[in-house]
């Protein structure tokens, strides 16, 4: 069981470091979010292809048809939190947005909860709470008032993130990447309806290429492979760590300084996860002294 653990551990981990470059690349692209979008899905829905195609070869059919309506949720949820996520940016300060999504551990683990009677031990709520309070530290500098259309569409992608996690969760013996492709499919053509087919500048080109055809598909699927062994919860929770790096890269490579209570926020969620890694680590060590 603590292997298990460990595995989902390192496996979200791993995810969260992929999707590091996300904001940096969304960034430095001058392209309109509706246009982005198109791309981001089209590129991804192909990414997604491959990386299943090579994995299981003949055996892939099978593997979407085991997925069932779990699968077909979770693609519909991942496009969902997308389209969110982006229509949150464009209509609310990036503040009051990030504030929201850090709520989607929590709202992972109350899914879990009242859905199917997981619970978590004390010590991972512990970690949940410290983290999500480090997480709003580091989006207060940023907050500010904007649209309800933004607020809701936030809702919208922390609960679609956190329901993609759980229903994941609650099918380990089935491989719900596979069914990415078809969310991001799904994000392109509902992009391309509202005029994102157009073809934006060789280098705004190249950014978004780089990111939706190795840092994206890659971060994804380990993401919604990490279900299979830890909670929901846990692999929201180290989500944030995106929150810590991705600001740390910007800042890096754009110059954009962030205020000291983000710098504050940023530490209190980088501790919190290393303390959690580092007791469930421990943990494993003591688990197999025991068992030798």
């Amino acid at each position: 069981m603590q292997t298990t653990r460990i595995k989902g551990l390192t496996i979200a981990a791993l995810g969260v470091l992929f999707i590091v470059p996300d904001a940096l690349l969304v960034k430095i692209t001058s392209v309109d979010p509706v246009v982005f979008l198109f791309w981001r899905g089209l590129l991804l829905a192909l990414s997604f292809f491959v990386i299943s195609w090579a994995r299981y070869r003949s055996r892939l059919v099978p593997e979407i048809r085991k997925c069932g309506r779990k699968g077909l949720f979770c693609a519909g949820a991942f496009a969902i939190s997308t389209l969110g996520f982006v229509v949150g940016m464009k209509n609310t300060a990036a503040g009051n947005v990030l504030v929201i999504l850090n709520t989607a551990p929590v709202i992972a683990a109350v899914i879990a909860w009242a859905v199917w009677k997981e619970t978590l031990p004390l010590r991972t709520w512990v970690v949940i709470l410290v983290c999500v309070t480090g997480a709003t530290f580091m989006a207060v500098g940023e907050f500010g008032k904007g649209d309800p259309l933004g607020l809701l569409m936030a809702v919208v992608a922390a609960t679609a993130l956190a329901s993609n996690l759980n229903v994941a969760r609650s099918k380990p013996d089935s491989d719900m990447s596979v069914m990415l492709m078809f969310g991001a499919l799904v994000l392109a053509a509902v992009a391309a309806l509202f005029g994102g087919a157009q073809m934006p500048s060789g280098r705004d080109f190249f950014f978004i290429a780089l990111l939706c055809l190795v840092f994206l598909p890659t971060a994804c699927i380990l993401i919604q492979i990490g279900p299979r062994y830890i909670p929901a919860a846990e692999v929201s929770l180290m989500l944030l760590l995106e929150t810590v790096f991705g600001s740390f890269l910007v800042w890096l490579f754009l110059g954009e300084v962030p205020p000291n209570l983000s710098l504050v926020g940023g530490v209190i969620v980088f501790s919190a996860l290393a303390v959690h890694g580092w007791t469930e680590v421990s943990r494993y060590r003591k688990a197999r002294l025991l068992v030798d």
